[in-house]
């Protein structure tokens, strides 16, 4: 099968589970007997223009830009597979595109401008009713100016999207995602859950039962974003018990700061997803404390349980959700104040028990032998469609 994945890349310097899912498919289709072409545009490149701020929002607003139709006519796909088109991309040519298209909808954007369904640390579902809401909040960047496109362009609501409007099958990583989606008018008949998955790499050194239990390890891993939680983890964080946070954000400076007298807590920054992958079967337990839903188990999370990692996770996002399906670990309550240590705690000691139930559960549900399977059988029924 000729599959185009075409993918408006987010900057490289912020960390991008999306760019990350886009490559980890390629190789899994290409691996898998299939040939894969990626159409894509680049943050990195496009934002060096002067002009590009006002260029990115009028693409936004218009649907004008980019247009993959040339490049993909001449590649000539079975399928193409859209996942991200924002802002780099028009949205003009997708009517006009004849043959089958899949879309995955990585987060809330068509819902929400800021594409998180989180305002002020709680659940915000005010644009589906009145999308002048985003802007008089800041909610894209926290910027009146940058959030009035994605307002306007969303102002019809999430089943006039142009690429839901247009996708044979849309793709959501979580039957959560797809419960939003259809609470605000898209067809369900659309809707197909399909996990990302992570490739099944060797993993670091692993550390005994009994290491885990008396020294235990925790690793936060992601971007220092308000939206992650990861200033309530540390404010909440047992005192004594080593935390590695890994990532980088626009927090990392105030954070730091905040814990500089802390040795347990450990800044160690961006590292790259080689290293992040090497040092990950050392640790007692992955920690994912996000105070937004989530469109689906994050990355992270999946590469844990590859690792064979068990996750403490904060009820409400997506690897709580698979925590309470697939018993991969515990989850604890948003004001996790006293359960949190109670948590850390069990896992530590359950830990012998609970890594290979991870390890089991990525083999079942997030290889990417799994996920190239599912992926394909959404093209054909696209095909078909």
């Amino acid at each position: 099968m000729r599959v185009a994945l075409v993918h408006s890349f987010h900057h490289s310097d912020v960390p991008s589970g999306e760019n990350v899912v886009v490559n980890a498919q390629e190789e899994a289709l290409l691996a898998a007997g299939h040939e894969v072409l990626v159409v894509a545009q680049d943050n990195d490149v496009r934002s060096r223009r002067r002009t590009y701020p006002l260029e990115a929002a009028a693409t936004v607003v218009t649907g004008f830009g980019p247009d993959p139709t040339e490049m993909l006519r001449r590649i000539a796909p079975d399928v193409v597979h859209v996942h991200n088109l924002f802002p780099n991309f028009g949205t003009r040519w997708l009517p006009r595109w004849e043959g089958p298209l899949v879309a995955t909808l990585h987060n809330f954007r068509p819902i929400c401008p800021a594409g998180t369904l989180l305002r002020d640390g709680h659940r915000c579902t005010d644009c589906t009713t009145d999308p002048r809401a985003a802007v008089r909040h800041r909610c894209f960047q926290e910027s009146r100016v940058a959030t009035l496109p994605l307002a306007v362009a969303g102002r019809r609501g999430a089943p006039h999207h142009p690429v839901i409007a247009r996708a044979d099958r849309l793709i959501t990583i979580s039957e959560r995602a797809a419960a939003e989606y259809r609470a605000v008018g898209v067809g369900a008949e659309r809707l197909v859950v399909v996990p990302n998955a992570v490739p099944d790499d060797e993993p670091g050194p692993v550390r005994s039962a009994v290491e885990h239990e008396l020294d235990p390890r925790w690793l936060f891993l992601g971007r220092l974003s308000a939206e992650k939680g990861v200033g309530e983890l540390l404010a909440r964080w047992p005192a004594g018990l080593r935390l590695d946070v890994v990532g980088s954000g626009w927090l990392e400076a105030d954070l730091r700061a905040a814990h500089a007298d802390r040795p347990e807590i450990r800044f160690l920054g961006a590292l790259s997803n080689v290293e992040v992958r090497t040092r990950l079967a050392g640790y007692t337990g992955l920690v994912v404390p996000s105070l937004w839903a989530e469109a689906g188990p994050p990355l992270t999370y999946v590469e844990a349980l590859a690792a064979g990692v068990p996750v403490v996770a904060v009820e409400g996002n997506g690897a709580a959700d698979d925590i309470a399906r697939n018993g991969t670990g515990l989850v604890v309550g948003k004001e996790f104040v006293e359960d949190l240590a109670i948590a850390l705690k069990d896992v530590a000691r359950d830990r012998p028990r609970l890594g290979p139930r991870a390890r089991a559960v990525y083999e079942q549900h997030f290889s990417t032998g799994a996920w190239v399977r599912a992926l394909t059988d959404v093209y054909r029924e696209a095909a078909r469609g």
